[in-house]
């Protein structure tokens, strides 16, 4: 007999706002690994165990979808190389990966981690990240930078769905 999952008496709005908080905290997590020397597992317990569901000035954050935080940050690491490289030929060519700003790092190899796999339309994959960045960046122009770009991925990544 399995173990019933957490999220399933959840209505569907909830388990979509708790995938969405999964990509912010595996947004964050990327960075926080790139700038530590942190290992994955230390970084994936340390959000799970005090970022998930933490109160912020005041504010309870939403806990995240545990197993999208998981298979997102593990994708992610896993297949870097590739993912930065898919990255990379969606850049122009005088900026590479490497120089781009460390959270837009972050957050295309967190996209592109979910854009390898087929669980997520690639168009609901543009939209989540692309609100993230509208988040991180207020202004605008970064949003439509990582606009451009991860529908540039998302159509090397997954041409059927265009």
């Amino acid at each position: 007999m399995s173990t019933p999952n957490r999220t399933d008496n959840m209505t569907g709005n909830m388990k979509r706002k708790m995938r969405s908080a999964a990509r912010l905290y595996a947004v964050q997590a990327l960075f926080q690994m790139e700038h530590s020397n942190l290992t994955l597992d230390k970084v994936r317990l340390e959000f799970l165990d005090y970022r998930f569901g933490d109160v912020l000035d005041g504010d309870e954050m939403l806990d995240g979808d545990e197993a999208h935080f998981t298979r997102v940050l593990e994708d992610a690491v896993n297949h870097q190389a590739a993912i930065d490289q898919m990255t990379d030929r969606a850049l122009v060519a005088k900026w590479p990966i490497a120089r781009i700003d460390p959270t837009l790092r972050a957050l295309f190899r967190a996209a592109g981690a979910e854009m390898r796999d087929n669980a997520t339309p690639p168009k609901v994959v543009i939209s989540e990240y692309l609100d993230l960045a509208s988040a991180f960046f207020p202004d605008g122009k970064e949003a439509r930078f990582v606009n451009a770009v991860l529908d540039h991925m998302a159509r090397e990544a997954r041409p059927e769905s265009f």
